[in-house]
């Protein structure tokens, strides 16, 4: 007995377009400058923008808070207790090439159940940064 998995569609440009628009729009409302990064399933970046006021280092933290939620497949805000001593990933951040960030901002993206990509923020405080891409990721059809 054979199974077929239905093909799920990717995260396609227009996508990363939405999620950037809808988390600049939520950070915009709580008065934010933010950097909002989307990676496709491959950790391919898809979209990149960061607000002109916004902090320099919020496009980098943007980009890693993406990459460990979309490598963890969770939230980033829900992996910050991970990394403390004694946590699960306590030494994850230094045993890669590529930094992962273990900072709430970072959520993946799912479709169908299937996992096509994640979104950033970098920004705001943690939770704001959290709020804004959850309201991101919500907002996407």
């Amino acid at each position: 007995m054979s199974t077929i998995t239905a093909a799920v569609a990717p995260l396609t440009t227009q996508d990363a377009e939405a999620l950037v628009g809808a988390a600049r729009t939520a950070a915009e409302a709580a008065g934010v400058a933010a950097a909002v990064t989307v990676l496709d399933a491959g950790g391919h970046l898809l979209a990149f923008r960061r607000d002109d006021r916004a902090v320099l280092i919020a496009g980098e933290t943007s980009t890693r808070k993406a990459y460990t939620a979309l490598q963890l497949n969770a939230p980033t805000a829900d992996l910050v207790d991970a990394v403390q001593p004694g946590g699960l990933f306590h030494t994850l951040p230094t045993a890669l090439d590529r930094p992962l960030l273990f900072i709430a901002g970072g959520v993946p993206v799912h479709r169908d159940g299937r996992l096509i990509g994640a979104v950033g923020v970098g920004g705001g405080a943690p939770e704001q940064d959290h709020g804004f891409a959850t309201a991101a990721v919500d907002s996407l059809v």
